[in-house]
């Protein structure tokens, strides 16, 4: 069943609305020549067609007035430009951290030592609504029950699913909602995922595990936690090497499925002519997809480690480990994408001191 736009998601829409302002009475932002609008809440089938229809000037004027709920609580940052500043891109077949890296980028001795201990492990990605909520499941669980170090951790924020891959000058570019239109993760068909890091199928199935303890059952089946945001840029999207052909992989992934969800082959997310996406949000269902033909494309330095909406994580979280990431080369300011910086992560800005 697909996620309908009824009289209930309006009401979320207002508390969502209200949440926001709450936030911003609140917080402290960094004053930018460039101020961030009030944002409305709007995401239904037709706006999703009338927004892949816009022309870019006028996406250019819209993706600061126009944007979806968890959007609204992102006010109190402001935009800072990264463009030809970051380290990630997906150009060439170069991989640091499960991440496709351009040959001609920079990569710091930190970078390297960490791609060679990757060496044992292999890579996929879990989607299913806000990807800084199923960060922060995902990093636990390699904390908690894996045992790594904060050096070791590979849980990373990004996008994934997508049908038309990247955009921009050189094709290699994938952004949030700030972007240039043609970089706009969710009108290149991704979904928010987390990519993660197992070294065996035990492992795997421990990830697995984690992913289907984050829906609640309804009446008509299974939905993830977060429901408010809604369209096919947060959907339930899992992506294994080789897919659902992945015999041993979706064993485990079966038997971690305890309330029986929908586990539907998926060929990647794309629009047809009226605006409507192929592979959609849709209730008690999960998109397999195979993430050798669909690659993770890392989400910008701001969202990862982020506190999760409406609630916060412990500093050890939010700065911490967002710090040791920073150091070891395993986030950065992504290629051709805007950076989002709020005034509690100014010291991101430079690490060396």
């Amino acid at each position: 069943m697909i996620l309908p736009a009824s009289s209930s998601s309006r009401v979320g829409r207002q508390r969502r609305g209200q949440h926001h302002r709450n936030k911003n009475q609140s917080s402290s932002s960094v004053v930018s020549s460039s101020s961030v609008e009030d944002f409305d809440v709007a995401h239904d089938d037709e706006d999703a067609k009338n927004t892949l229809e816009d022309d870019d000037e006028t996406h250019r004027r819209r993706r600061t007035r126009t944007t979806f709920s968890r959007r609204n609580s992102l006010k109190a940052g402001v935009l800072t430009a990264a463009a030809g500043l970051g380290v990630f891109t997906t150009l060439s077949s170069s991989n640091v951290f499960g991440v496709q890296v351009p040959t001609s980028s920079f990569l710091s001795s930190s970078m390297a030592m960490a791609a060679t201990s990757d060496e044992d492990l292999t890579f996929a990605y879990f989607g299913n609504g806000c990807f800084w909520g199923r960060q922060h499941e995902f990093v636990s669980l390699e904390k908690d029950i894996l045992n790594r170090e904060d050096v070791q951790v590979k849980s990373l924020a990004g996008y994934a699913g997508g049908k038309r891959g990247a955009g921009g000058k050189n094709k290699d570019t994938v952004c949030y909602y700030y972007g240039a239109a043609d970089t706009v993760y969710e009108r290149l068909g991704h979904a928010e995922v987390v990519q993660i890091a197992y070294k065996d199928e035990d492992e795997f199935k421990k990830f697995c595990e984690v992913y289907f303890k984050n829906f609640n059952k309804t009446p008509f089946g299974m939905q993830r936690v977060d429901p408010q945001d809604s369209g096919p840029g947060y959907r339930n999207v899992v992506g294994i090497p080789g897919g659902i052909e992945n015999e041993k992989l979706m064993k485990q992934m079966e038997s971690a499925n305890a309330n029986g969800m929908k586990l539907v082959r998926g060929e990647g997310n794309d629009f047809d002519n009226r605006g409507k996406p192929t592979e959609n949000d849709q209730i008690n269902l999960v998109w397999i997809v195979d993430s050798d033909k669909l690659p993770f494309y890392p989400a910008e330095r701001y969202h990862q480690f982020h506190d999760g909406l409406g609630y916060k994580f412990p500093e050890s979280y939010t700065v911490g480990l967002k710090r040791a990431a920073e150091k070891a080369g395993a986030i950065g300011k992504v290629a051709g994408c805007p950076e989002m910086r709020e005034k509690a992560f100014a010291d991101f800005e430079s690490l060396e001191g």
